[in-house]
């Protein structure tokens, strides 16, 4: 009797207890004073998943829709902080979400041995980075103005980013980190691509493209239509841009048979993975492009390995040391 009336007594307590954190918690977040983006951009919502991950809500006039965004504080972040840290800003594949990189990899671990900060925002099922064509009527989303713009401003202003940066994506993520950097010079000292499609405008690529696009939208919203508006294809077409990113370290990687490699797991889902040859094609192009440039990139093209995260988390380790020693991050011990 005695026992479970403390039990019951004991329980109460901690319930009162959690219940309490979580209003103070509430109230804490309510007391933020935070700092919009130029364009009215604000963080609505913040909620602490643990001491170092939080997630975001961030209302876009970019997008003209509400989106959610993933961040990782290093250990000695704190809102109080008089200092800035770097950033790697981590983008999630087409048909995803931004838990991606927390669910699939283990970025978390890699990340807390460096005094760094990562940023995981949303990019749409499939926006391609791009602020869409919309039959030259331009508009929402502007996926481009959200990540280079937008989530910037608001994390310098709140959360004490800075602006040593570096970018990375796998599949169209990959795209998506090697376009901005080449579209904005010197906003990013280095740029990962794992299985990125580099070559927007090589010959059959727009079809693949077009079509994961056309799941959910209309895909002549996003460039346009090719053959019609090249122009518009050719200006968000890493190749094309190709010479603007001298200056930016470059770390490009994918496989070209789309085989089971070392990594992935024995009876894979497709026997060829399409996506990794088309991705593969790709990288090798551009890379063969920035060595004629002399624009000097660390490429890992290799036979065999899936377009899956079992082959792009050992990538992520490999890049990972090169993107910290561009931002010279501090190792933690």
């Amino acid at each position: 009797m005695v026992g479970g009336g403390f039990t019951r007594g004991f329980t109460g307590v901690l319930l009162m207890v959690v219940a309490s954190a979580g209003v103070l918690a509430d109230t804490a977040d309510a007391a933020v004073k935070r700092v919009t983006a130029d364009d009215g951009a604000k963080i609505t919502a913040e909620h602490w998943i643990d001491a170092r991950t939080v997630d975001l809500t961030v209302s876009s006039p970019a997008l003209g829709a509400s989106v959610p965004v993933r961040v990782l504080v290093p250990r000695s972040w704190s809102r109080s902080a008089k200092k800035s840290w770097p950033v790697v800003y981590a983008y999630h594949g087409g048909r995803d979400t931004y838990v991606s990189w927390t669910r699939s990899t283990d970025i978390e671990k890699v990340a807390a041995s460096w005094d760094v900060m990562v940023v995981m925002p949303d990019t749409g099922w499939a926006g391609w980075f791009t602020d869409w064509w919309n039959g030259g009527k331009r508009g929402t989303p502007k996926w481009e103005t959200f990540h280079t713009s937008e989530l910037l401003q608001l994390m310098q202003r709140n959360y004490h980013a800075g602006t040593r940066r570096a970018t990375m994506g796998v599949s169209s993520s990959g795209y998506g980190a090697v376009k901005y950097a080449a579209r904005h010079p010197g906003m990013f000292k280095y740029a990962v691509s794992l299985s990125g499609v580099l070559h927007l405008t090589q010959t059959g690529v727009p079809a693949l493209v077009m079509f994961e696009a056309s799941e959910k939208y209309d895909p002549f919203r996003i460039w346009g239509i090719p053959g019609i508006d090249d122009k518009n294809w050719k200006a968000n077409d890493p190749y094309v841009l190709a010479a603007k990113l001298k200056g930016t370290g470059l770390y490009l990687a994918s496989g070209l048979t789309g085989l089971a490699g070392p990594h992935d797991p024995a009876g894979g889902k497709e026997p060829v993975e399409l996506q990794e040859v088309v991705c593969g094609a790709t990288t090798v192009s551009l890379v063969n492009r920035l060595r004629k440039l002399h624009i000097p990139v660390t490429a890992h093209i290799y036979q065999k390995g899936y377009h899956d995260w079992s082959t792009w988390q050992p990538e992520m380790h490999t890049a990972w040391p090169l993107m910290m020693k561009a931002l010279k991050a501090k190792k933690l011990g």
